[in-house]
């Protein structure tokens, strides 16, 4: 009898390798790594006795660094879902453990070997309401209408999903014939307007130039829109033709704390975890139950519930072209 309590024992603990008792989670910081701590690290580690120490923001040459040079001190990393994608590829990331994390229970447009979603997110055209009179703008012809919506126009800055495929859906091409990008129309498309835009390279600073009035219309993550509006703030949004695109969760190969990673992966990838964090910043859940445990009110300001009006950016696309495309665009920018 006591041996086979000792063989359980053994059993047990090759079953459960035991967790680091500190780790790092690396993302963006602002508000949505706030959210990112109080629903996801804070109850992981109360739940597994571990340290979670935050970090950030992201940075893809850090990360790259440290593991060509064995030298991995992120665990998890929150990253956008293209570059995830383009780093599995290079060997820069572990592959994910489906035995701890519940694929099954996420949206499979942001599951892949190496990468699941963090959360998804559309861009979508807001303006100051203030800004127009009783004729406000509504698509993304509009956005790029100056004529008819006069004043700056503010877009993200970054090499990213998003504002390629609004310059080409706003010149008439189809959303099902968006990809391959002709980056020569978007780039022709967005001339008509360069001179007339302000760039946002985080989304507290779109809020700010919204808000002030010094950019009335843009094309936003629709969180910082609902994040104003919670605020107070008259603001207008228009879902038609949203862009969605993802960040991800992934852990940096080499990580000394493989096991913890993935059990956090599993964690704030939850069901509960995900809808918390869905209702304080906006942002959509990729699990697929978190939805049915939010109220009504608070769903009608993410991104589901406007499927049928959704642009879904090519992840695999981009990560394919990511340098290319980068390339390009700050090169235009800089022109």
């Amino acid at each position: 009898m006591y041996l086979k309590s000792v063989i359980a024992a053994v059993c047990v603990a090759i079953a459960s390798p035991v967790l680091a008792d500190d780790m790092v989670f690396t993302s963006w910081g602002g508000t949505t790594q706030d959210a990112q701590s109080k629903f996801w690290a804070e109850p992981f580690g109360e739940a597994n006795g571990i340290k979670v120490v935050q970090d950030g923001p992201t940075d893809y040459g850090k990360l790259k660094a440290m593991v060509e040079s064995d030298a991995v001190s992120w665990d998890v990393v929150d990253v956008e879902f293209d570059y995830a994608l383009q780093a599995g590829e290079q060997g820069l990331l572990e592959p994910l453990d489906f035995s701890v994390i519940d694929k099954d229970a996420l949206d499979p447009r942001f599951v892949s070997e190496y990468a699941v979603g963090s959360f998804y997110y559309s861009f979508v055209l807001g303006y100051n309401p203030s800004a127009f009179g009783n004729t406000v703008p509504a698509t993304l012809t509009d956005l790029f209408d100056t004529e008819k919506f006069p004043g700056k126009r503010t877009f993200y800055k970054w090499s990213a999903p998003g504002v390629i495929e609004a310059a080409l859906i706003a010149d008439g091409v189809a959303a099902e014939d968006l990809y391959p990008l002709d980056l020569d129309r978007a780039f022709a498309k967005l001339d008509t307007i360069k001179s007339d835009i302000i760039w946002w390279s985080g989304g507290a600073q779109s809020q700010q130039l919204l808000a002030s009035g010094e950019a009335p219309i843009g094309f936003f993550w629709n969180g910082r829109l609902a994040a104003l509006e919670a605020d107070g703030l008259e603001v207008g949004i228009s879902w038609d033709q949203n862009i969605t695109a993802a960040d991800a969760l992934v852990v940096p190969k080499g990580t000394k704390n493989k096991a913890a990673a993935m059990e956090f992966i599993a964690a704030a990838t939850s069901a509960k975890a995900q809808a918390e964090f869905a209702a304080e910043t906006g942002y959509a859940p990729i699990n697929l139950e978190s939805p049915d445990m939010m109220e009504a009110e608070i769903r009608k300001s993410l991104p589901d519930s406007y499927s049928e009006n959704q642009i879904n950016a090519n992840m695999a696309y981009w990560a394919e072209n990511r340098d290319e495309i980068g390339n390009r665009w700050y090169a235009w920018q800089a022109e």
